[in-house]
């Protein structure tokens, strides 16, 4: 099931978008992925999910929890 909270970085076409998990099309377009990944990060923040950064092949080559984190560090101290 998908998870409304989790907000996909991905490019369209020549612009970045930011993309709530289990949709079609891009919430705002953006001229670069830095500024979608901002952009993304505070979206996430709000809804206390996850950031999914994908590259321009469209492999997710980085990811932050903003909340319920899945794979907690087991460091916590």
């Amino acid at each position: 099931m998908a998870n409304r909270n989790n907000v996909h970085i991905v490019q369209r076409g020549d612009k970045w978008g930011t993309l709530r998990e289990g949709g079609e099309r891009a919430s705002d377009l953006y001229d670069t992925q830095a500024e979608a990944i901002d952009a993304g990060r505070e979206m996430a923040r709000s809804g206390q999910g996850e950031l999914l950064i994908h590259g321009r092949d469209g492999l997710i080559r980085a990811r932050d929890s903003y909340g319920n984190d899945p794979c907690p560090p087991k460091d916590q101290a």
